[in-house]
């Protein structure tokens, strides 16, 4: 709106048409300070139609109905503070004391006033020095603000970046994230063999080498590396309508055990990304298993237990590899951003003491990369296998965005309330990373609870052995039970040579775009492309 135009809004005609707490409310909710914003009368009739009317209406509805189903209709007097409400007031507190502090601390940039506001130290101290000269002046700590003094004065336009709760396109767009994972290439995952045991990375490698011999094991697996994704493997993943794949990654294949940087994994990466760009895709990189463990299961390959977060050199190791990762693709368009920890924190361990660890990591291992790809969007997952936010506060960087798992969930919306409700608090972006291996029906209805709310998908995964529930089935060789039997120790003494030989073979030629079976129903589920 404009006064020369002469369509401002006169906000006293808004109070007789509305009712000042409709229009109050609609300006608190739709315009945020130091962004844009658009009026009209059909926006304001939306919002309060879907936020009041519909939300808080439909749970007044529920909550009556539920008070009189199992209260009688007798409501119980209060019974003090609990811990829940403690938790909360808390959380309230914060968030009115983070939005204070962006707001002084913009009013001193503007004013060229010293601010002193370090969250990252847990502090919320603001300071006014009108003494100082600009060379004696602290530099300034928030993140909003500290992001944009120490931004480049012209941004690469090139990149996906993050703004509010959206990923926006090098074109200015809004980008809608549809993507697929490539599990099971660059970090093997015992259930995609069909073991059922030798379910960790370490565990497969050994079950080929008893199987295989060392040497032609390690034939098998350079075979099998180049031949699971291929040029055809990402021509086809863009020509079915996906934008983007996410390329979960083992340190070992990219680092040694002393913190070198090498291995066959940079080769591998650097081919998909090139592919990628090719096609018009964007990439993804998830440090599926890093050094030590992040999660605690099997699909990290450490012990049993997350020790990345107890032993000190793992985590160094492991923001060591992301450097470099960043160092290797700094600018790098097609790279949409970094994945930091693929579901960090299983429920069944120390969940008290390692959420309160996984917050300092992600700031140490986002700062290393600023160092040296300081546009890159840094992707943040939530602990408990990345299904809650809850021990992560507000960004403390810009161009940041968060990660959810979700399987087997209900396609409602409760299912995902509590994750909209960190979006909408600290006005960030969502990203479902993983989901999938469900019935189609299943897959299109959260799929499409997702596209409502405006959040991005991943499905799990692009290929996997004998299964409806992926893109590419690969065809299971003869005598594969054998092989899987004799993998999970089930089966001591060794398959014949002969059963062993035309397994593998049959399994490198099945893995092959072209030999296995393309579930397009399960396409059509997502809406893509659903006939060849």
């Amino acid at each position: 709106m404009s006064k020369s135009l002469g369509n401002v809004v006169e906000p006293s005609d808004m109070a007789q048409r509305f009712g000042p707490d409709a229009f109050r409310y609609f300006v608190l909710r739709e315009m945020h300070f130091g962004s844009d914003a658009s009026f009209s009368d059909d926006a304001l009739v939306g919002r309060i139609n879907a936020d009041l009317a519909n939300d808080l209406g439909n749970l007044l509805h529920r909550t009556l109905n539920m008070t009189i189903k199992f209260q009688d209709g007798v409501l119980l007097a209060p019974q003090g503070e609990s811990e829940v409400d403690k938790s909360l007031k808390a959380d309230a507190k914060e968030t009115v004391d983070f939005r204070r502090g962006e707001w002084l601390c913009a009013v001193c940039l503007t004013k060229r006033l010293v601010c002193r506001y370090d969250l990252a130290g847990g502090k919320s101290e603001l300071g006014l020095d009108w003494n100082k000269t600009d060379r004696d002046r602290p530099l300034l700590r928030f993140p909003s603000v500290a992001s944009i003094a120490a931004a480049p004065a012209m941004a690469d336009t090139r990149l996906v970046r993050v703004d509010g709760k959206n990923f926006i396109a090098p074109d200015g767009s809004t980008l809608r994230i549809k993507g697929i994972s490539l599990g099971n290439w660059l970090m093997p995952e015992g259930y995609m063999f069909k073991f059922e045991v030798a379910k960790a990375p370490r565990q497969i490698y050994d079950a080929f080498d008893r199987l295989l011999g060392k040497d032609d094991a390690e034939t098998f697996w350079r075979r099998y590396r180049d031949t699971y994704v291929t040029e055809a493997d990402i021509r086809f993943i863009k020509s079915v309508g996906f934008n983007m794949v996410r390329v979960p990654l083992h340190w070992r294949l990219f680092m040694d055990a002393d913190g070198g940087i090498r291995g066959d994994g940079w080769a591998l990466l650097d081919r998909v990304v090139g592919w990628a760009q090719a096609s018009g895709l964007y990439v993804i990189p998830d440090l599926h298993a890093a050094p030590g463990g992040q999660t605690g299961i099997n699909h990290d390959d450490g012990p049993g237990y997350p020790l990345m977060f107890y032993v000190p050199r793992d985590r160094d190791l492991t923001i060591r590899l992301w450097r470099a990762i960043a160092q290797r693709y700094r600018g790098n368009p097609t790279m949409l951003g970094y994945d930091i920890l693929n579901e960090p924190a299983a429920p069944y361990h120390d969940v008290a003491t390692l959420n309160a660890r996984l917050e300092p990591f992600y700031k140490r291992a986002t700062a290393a990369i600023r160092e040296v790809d300081p546009e890159r969007i840094v992707i943040l997952a939530g602990g408990q296998w990345s299904s809650s936010f809850a021990m992560l506060g507000p960004p403390f960087a810009g161009n940041l965005a968060y990660t959810y798992h979700s399987f087997w969930a209900s396609t409602k919306r409760d299912s995902i309330q509590r994750h909209l409700n960190f979006a909408n608090l600290y006005n960030v972006p969502l990203f479902l990373g993983e989901t999938g291996e469900l019935t189609d029906e299943w897959n299109e209805e959260f799929r499409r609870l997702h596209e409502f709310h405006d959040i991005g998908w991943s499905f799990w995964t692009y290929k996997n052995l004998d299964t409806f529930s992926t893109i590419v089935s690969i065809p299971r060789p003869e005598g594969w039970n054998q092989i899987v039997a004799f993998a999970d120790g089930r089966q001591k003494e060794k398959p014949p040579q002969a059963l062993i030989d035309r397994a593998i073979a049959q399994y490198l030629d099945g893995i092959r775009l072209q030999n296995g079976t393309v579930r397009w129903s399960y396409l059509a589920s997502l809406g893509l492309r659903s006939a060849p």
